[in-house]
């Protein structure tokens, strides 16, 4: 009893309707389904018995017994925690499960068992069946609804993204001199050693057969006046 205490505890909404409607049916097979007449040759009189779904067992009534245990131990394993997974979910199987049940005791009503030749008639018992069957699926229905997300109304307007900011410009690469020799390549510094360089003036070696005097180094130099030959022949 506790465990059971518990497990109603720990279902929901959802499930505990679920659960009533399935033990309704399994409560409505104890009670008459079925009426039967017979005729006493003795007495000269027609008595009429009930009996319930479990008097006369075909595979419509186990089938029933089996949906309605069935859900309901599906439920309490799942009020316990118990994972495993179903197709469709617990709403779908419910749901499927009230159909099938509903479906069996429509049948029922072409399908009736034998009379020993006297008519057969449905008990109030057996309605009852009808009406918790559909309330079986109907819960069903409404777990399968509960379970799964609903669709929104209306589409959400679509907002613009703004635009992505500009991207930070380089700062300007400062151009170095160009007779810097970083800045020269390794070629044009080749060609430049190549060339020879101009001689200060006063480095500058003197000419054959004269005679630089430099007296200072603000004043220009001077040649020497030559001394007087012989005259040229003539």
């Amino acid at each position: 009893m506790r465990r059971l205490r518990g497990a109603w505890s720990a279902m929901d909404s959802h499930q505990r309707p679920a659960v009533i409607a399935a033990a309704c049916l399994l409560l409505t097979m104890f009670l008459p389904w079925y009426g039967l007449q017979s005729v006493s040759r003795k007495a000269e009189s027609i008595t009429s018995t009930t009996i319930s779904a479990f008097g006369d067992v075909s595979f419509v009534e186990a089938a029933i017994f089996l949906v309605a245990v069935g859900v309901i131990v599906m439920l309490i394993a799942r009020a316990e925690g118990r994972d495993f997974q179903l197709p469709g979910g617990d709403g779908t199987i419910v749901m499927l499960a009230g159909g099938w049940a509903a479906l069996l005791i429509f049948y029922r009503v072409f399908d009736r068992p034998p009379g020993n030749g006297y008519p057969v008639s449905i008990e109030w018992g057996f309605f009852l069946a009808f009406v918790a069957a559909g309330a079986l699926t109907y819960t069903g229905w409404r777990m399968r609804t509960a379970g799964r997300p609903q669709a929104p109304l209306s589409r959400p307007a679509r907002t613009r993204r703004p635009p992505p900011p500009p991207e930070p410009a380089e700062p300007p690469r400062r151009r170095s001199a160009p007779d810097a020799p970083a800045a020269m390549t390794p070629a044009a510094q080749q060609q430049r050693r190549r060339r020879p360089e101009p001689v200060p003036a006063r480095e500058r070696r003197p000419v054959r057969d004269e005679q630089v005097e430099q007296l200072s180094f603000e004043d220009a130099p001077t040649r020497p006046e030559r001394p007087p030959g012989p005259p040229a022949p003539s």
